[in-house]
């Protein structure tokens, strides 16, 4: 890890920096440098300032920030409490900084906060040929539940280069 990190609440005004760092890691050229792009997926982008706006104003909704030592932002994770349990989104690391722990911590901070909202599992959804996120995710203690669900035809989600659909994939705590 090049760096250590804190990890707390977005705060609005980096909302234009989270939706750089998300762009920049799943679409785009910028994203082929790590290895969690969708560019070869999707086109258009991944969020926008409005979508991100949106989510922290939903009730039992946070994105949790991840920050250098040097104060830059350098992944996020997206948390959104359904009854007892967690939905999980938009885990992101810089790209150019990818498979250096960040996500791994980042994923500690998200089951840390489910585990102190008293929630009983973390869920997910994750596009279906992404097998190597996948893997990643079940190396973590993540199980496919066999549930599929279509991705979305609003483009604000990107352009599917190619049928897409997502599994879900939870971890009890």
């Amino acid at each position: 890890m090049p760096h250590s990190l804190s990890i707390a609440p977005l705060v609005s005004n980096d909302i234009v920096k989270l939706v750089n760092l998300v762009n920049s890691a799943y679409r785009g050229e910028s994203s082929k440098k790590g290895w969690t792009t969708e560019a070869d997926l999707l086109d258009g982008l991944r969020t926008n300032e409005e979508s991100i706006q949106a989510i922290i104003q939903k009730p039992g909704a946070v994105i949790l920030t991840a920050r250098t030592n040097n104060n830059e932002l350098a992944g996020c994770v997206y948390l959104q409490q359904q009854e007892q349990q967690v939905y999980l989104g938009m885990l992101t690391v810089a790209p150019d900084i990818q498979a250096k722990g960040i996500g791994k911590q980042l994923l500690q901070a998200a089951e840390n906060f489910a585990r102190d909202i008293d929630c009983k599992s973390i869920i997910m959804t994750v596009i279906d040929i992404r097998y190597e996120l996948i893997d990643w995710y079940k190396r973590k203690g993540y199980q496919a539940t066999g549930e599929i669900k279509p991705f979305p035809s609003d483009t604000a989600f990107g352009i599917p280069k190619q049928p897409l659909q997502f599994v879900v994939l939870e971890k009890k705590l």
